[in-house]
This record gives C-alpha cells, sequence and structure tokens, in this order.
C-alpha cells in the first residue's frame, strides 16, 4: 500500500524534469556555506550579530539584483545558456569567498556571489515549467524541492561536520558542486535554444507585465512577510541553537539535515493526494500558520534536544503544506512570453525576505533578545496566513479547483 503510494506520487513526470531534479541535487548538496554563515562570521571572523545580519542582508540584495536581471535573460535568451553560466560563475565565487576576512571584502565578494547565484533561480523555474504539464506542473516543483532539500540535508550534515573541523573547507565544497551540477547539466539535457513562436493573440494579451497584476503584487507582498520569517531557520536561528541552547555544530547540521529529509519523505506524496482539492491559497494559509507555531514553540517549552526536534517538525510541516502551492499558484498566472518575469519577482521577493530577514532578526534580538523575536515571527506569520486566506476569500472563492486557471486567465 505505502509503494503503491509512493509510486502514483512520482509517476507521469519527464524523464527531463527528473534530470534536472538531478542537478539541482547536486548543487544543494554542497550548500553548506549560506546555513553557517552567520556562526562563521561571528565565531571565526569575530564579528558582532549585527554584522553578520547585514551580511546575510547584503547576500539578499544581491539575490534581488540576481533574481531580476535573471528574469530578464531568461525571457530573452532562454533557460538553459543561464543555468550552465550561474553555476560555473557562483561556484568560483565561492571558493573565492572562502579567503575573504573582512567585513568589508566579505560584503562585496556576498554581493558579487548572490547575485551570480540568484540569475540561476528565474531560468531554473522556466525550465521546471517548461519541462512539465498543465496535469503535473505541482508535483514537478515538488520533484525539483525534494531534491533541494534531500541535498539540503546532505549538506548540512557534512556541512556540520566540515564545520567543527575548518570552516573554510565550507566554500571548497559548495564552490566544486556548484560547478559538477554545470558539468551534469551539459551531459544530461541538451541546450534548448529559444523558439521564436508565432504568436497567439490571446496569449500576447495575457503576456502583460508582472507589475500590473495586482492580485500577483498582493500575493508576492504576503510571501515576503512569510518568507522573512522563513529565513530566520537559517539565519537566526542556527545562532540562538549555539549561543543559548549551546548546541554543537554537528547537531545543528543533524536539523537541518532532518528538515530536508522530511520533506523527501511526505512531500511528494502529500502533494499528490491534496493537489487539485482545494485552492492552493487554502493550503499555503495553513502551511504559513504551521511555520509560526514552529517559532513560537521555542519560547514556551524549555530548551532540549526534542524540543529543538519538535520545531524542526512543526516547521518543516509548514514548509510542506505552503511552497509548492505557493510555486503552483504563480506559474499558473504566466505564459510562454512573460514566465521569466513573473519568476524573476517572485524570486526577487524570497530575495527581499533574505534582506528584511537578518536585518530584522539581529534588531530585535540587540534590543529585546531572542524570545521577542519568536513572538514576532509568529505574529508576522500569523498576518501572512490571514492576508492568503483573504485573498482567497475575495477572489476566488467561488471557483472550483478545477477552473482555476481559467478564472486567473479571466483575471489577467
Amino acid at each position: 500500500m505505502l509503494l503503491q503510494l509512493y509510486k502514483n506520487a512520482y509517476s507521469g513526470l519527464s524523464r527531463s524534469s527528473w534530470y534536472l531534479s538531478l542537478v539541482m541535487f547536486i548543487n544543494r548538496s554542497g550548500t553548506m556555506v549560506v546555513p553557517f554563515i552567520t556562526i562563521y562570521c561571528t565565531q571565526q571572523l569575530h564579528f558582532s550579530i549585527t554584522q553578520a545580519g547585514y551580511i546575510m542582508a547584503i547576500f539578499g540584495l544581491g539575490s534581488i539584483t540576481g533574481g531580476f536581471i535573471g528574469g530578464k535573460i531568461t525571457d530573452k535568451i532562454g533557460f538553459y545558456d543561464l543555468q550552465v553560466f550561474a553555476l560555473f560563475a557562483g561556484g568560483l565565487f565561492f571558493i573565492l569567498l572562502g579567503f575573504q576576512k573582512t567585513f568589508l571584502t566579505l560584503a562585496m565578494g556576498t554581493f558579487v556571489l548572490s547575485v551570480c547565484n540568484d540569475s540561476f533561480r528565474p531560468a531554473n523555474s522556466t525550465a521546471i515549467a517548461y519541462y512539465s504539464t498543465d496535469d503535473n506542473k505541482t508535483r514537478s516543483y515538488s520533484l525539483n524541492r525534494l531534491a533541494v532539500n534531500l541535498g539540503w540535508a546532505f549538506g548540512g550534515a557534512i556541512g556540520g561536520f566540515l564545520a567543527s573541523i575548518n570552516y573554510h573547507l565550507l566554500f571548497w565544497v559548495d564552490g566544486c558542486t556548484n560547478m559538477l551540477a554545470a558539468i551534469m547539466l551539459l551531459k544530461l539535457m541538451p541546450r534548448v535554444k529559444t523558439v521564436k513562436h508565432h504568436h497567439n493573440n490571446a496569449d500576447l494579451q495575457r503576456a502583460s507585465s508582472p507589475y500590473r497584476d495586482h492580485v500577483y503584487l498582493l500575493f508576492i507582498g504576503l510571501v515576503v512577510v512569510f518568507a522573512t520569517c522563513f529565513f530566520q531557520l537559517f539565519s537566526m536561528q542556527p545562532v540562538f541553537y549555539k549561543t543559548q541552547w549551546h548546541f554543537s555544530e554537528r547537531f545543528i547540521g543533524f536539523l537541518m539535515a532532518l528538515n530536508g529529509v522530511l520533506i523527501c519523505v511526505i512531500e511528494m506524496i502529500l502533494i499528490h493526494n491534496l493537489d487539485g482539492k482545494r485552492h492552493p491559497l487554502r493550503y499555503i494559509s495553513i502551511g504559513v500558520m504551521m511555520v509560526g507555531v514552529g517559532f513560537v514553540i521555542l519560547n514556551i517549552l524549555p530548551a532540549s534536544v526534542w524540543v529543538a526536534i519538535l520545531v524542526v517538525i512543526a516547521i518543516t510541516i509548514g514548509e510542506i503544506m505552503s511552497m509548492p502551492f505557493i510555486n503552483s499558484f504563480w506559474i499558473v498566472r504566466t505564459t510562454a512570453y512573460n514566465r521569466g518575469q513573473y519568476a524573476a519577482l517572485y524570486s526577487m521577493s524570497w530575495s527581499a525576505a533574505q534582506i528584511m530577514a537578518p536585518t530584522i532578526g539581529s534588531q530585535v534580538i540587540s534590543y529585546s533578545g531572542y524570545p521577542m523575536l519568536w513572538w514576532v515571527l509568529g505574529v508576522m506569520c500569523a498576518f501572512s496566513s490571514l492576508g492568503f486566506l483573504m485573498l482567497y476569500k475575495f477572489n476566488y472563492a467561488e471557483s472550483a479547483p478545477k477552473d482555476l486557471k481559467a478564472h486567473v486567465h479571466q483575471n489577467n
């Protein structure tokens, strides 16, 4: 019975979708620098918590720039070449970043790396849509997320082990896996050239800028609020576990790995059974609220290994319930002519959150301590959850799930 559930969840996806996910798995297996950068800055380079927050904010600023540029390039030349370039160049910049020891040089290197690295995101999102069908787009994005999180599980666990030996190793592994992913992309998938489509009048009418799509803009605003909370999982929470609960880097790496493992075991089956039964915004609202509950638990229950694991479980369930449907919501609003720009704005929303998360987090910690931060995140998640629910009620409450696409097209 269980094997049949897994078989049903994974069937019907294209070979290219599997190859693209394999490339993503290799890339994310080396994701070690970002989760440990705040600990690296404070423990190895002896920066203040505020300076460490600024480094993460600069990373987010570079992400916004890279996402915007990546979206423009994707719509002009296609997604294939940009993915290869971003992976190769990002790998080189990760290695170079490990040699930067001052705040100024680390900040400059972080910005350049982030611009390059995040120009990959709109191209990758567009590629997933290209290799999927209308019936399996949500599962195709879930498969990609599975690869990301399985890689994250490996990277988090190995990263915690390497950090306990020498932090400099993180930069080398992250850089090398980036370049290996680019090589795998070149080997496994043929180059996709930009195709000049015969313009369809209906498509052209819908190929408007995402900046004029008011429903989408409101949706993006709510995503920023949620993502600002979610990113505390990788920016301030590791420092909290190290300095307040006195966990080792290895155990912190285990917690990050647990998040990825749970997603790999649960998400595809859950999405296969939920997709199409209710509107995506309803699932998103539930998931966002669960993430907020996870952060608040840190204030309610005493410090212990089991509480930290419970927090990971709560946040992971919320992530599973929200993020795949966040992807499916925005992709259904696009056409082949504007998908890169929509993907760019979506990517930029997460990048903006990368700026806000460490900035807000470090400032709240500096003035009021960690307990206040967890309460603030709980309130922000509740606000975002309610916002997604209201967006559903005012725009889609009378539409059946099977009519979602037609309904959205009418709104464009």
